[in-house]
């Protein structure tokens, strides 16, 4: 990917495995802290962004999304580099399936309904949100307070959760809904898109491909 000074570069990133993807569970907006492996892959991550000069990074509230920025901003030597935390990013909200064992739902409910809940786009989850109501809360905040400095030539990192980047990416690559249903975002992965000055998406990569995506 050439890297012209009038482009500027998208880089989205799950965070790094958390303790509770360790065990399973369904996060959503439970504040959860990383797994000592999460910080390993965010600093595996940092190492496939050296070619790229960060200018700004976005996270949700969530801490595992905030300590994984940190972690890659640290081991690129951005400390400097200004982060906006906005609960626009964060991990859908899983209702009463929040903190429950996903396998052990799974086995309950049945595969149809599990890969509803889990990957579906406008499938109600009780006391929760769709993936649609998501997407409506990340690509407004993205095209507000990101796509502009992408159009003015400026890097931004957002280390965000699978959903809100799913949200996010079904936006960016005109997916179907459908379609979304299909997208895994892995833990490891670096998603990057390059934009013109008129905000356009001139190319796109992704980094560290994990071949275990969906499994946790």
């Amino acid at each position: 990917m050439k890297h012209n000074k009038k482009t500027g570069h998208l880089v989205l990133v799950r965070h790094g495995k958390s303790e509770w993807n360790e065990l399973g569970l369904w996060t959503g907006w439970n504040d959860v802290a990383l797994h000592e492996d999460g910080k390993l892959d965010a600093k595996k991550m940092a190492e496939h962004l050296r070619d790229i000069e960060i200018h700004a990074a976005h996270t949700s509230k969530l801490k595992r999304a905030k300590d994984t920025a940190s972690i890659i901003l640290e081991s690129l030597g951005g400390k400097e580099i200004p982060v906006h935390e906005h609960e626009a990013l964060n991990e859908r909200h899983y209702g009463i399936h929040a903190g429950k064992n996903k396998w052990q739902v799974k086995e309950e409910v049945g595969e149809e309904e599990f890969q509803n809940i889990r990957r579906g786009w406008d499938h109600a989850v009780p006391e929760g949100e769709t993936l649609k109501q998501v997407y409506e809360r990340a690509v407004p905040y993205f095209e507000e307070h990101i796509l502009p400095s992408l159009k003015s030539g400026k890097n931004v990192l957002i280390a965000a959760h699978g959903n809100s980047l799913r949200a996010l990416t079904k936006y960016l690559q005109k997916l179907s809904d459908d379609d979304v249903t299909r997208l895994e975002i892995g833990i490891g992965e670096v998603h990057i898109y390059e934009f013109d000055s008129e905000g356009h998406i001139k190319n796109s990569e992704i980094r560290g491909l994990n071949p275990d995506k969906g499994k946790l």
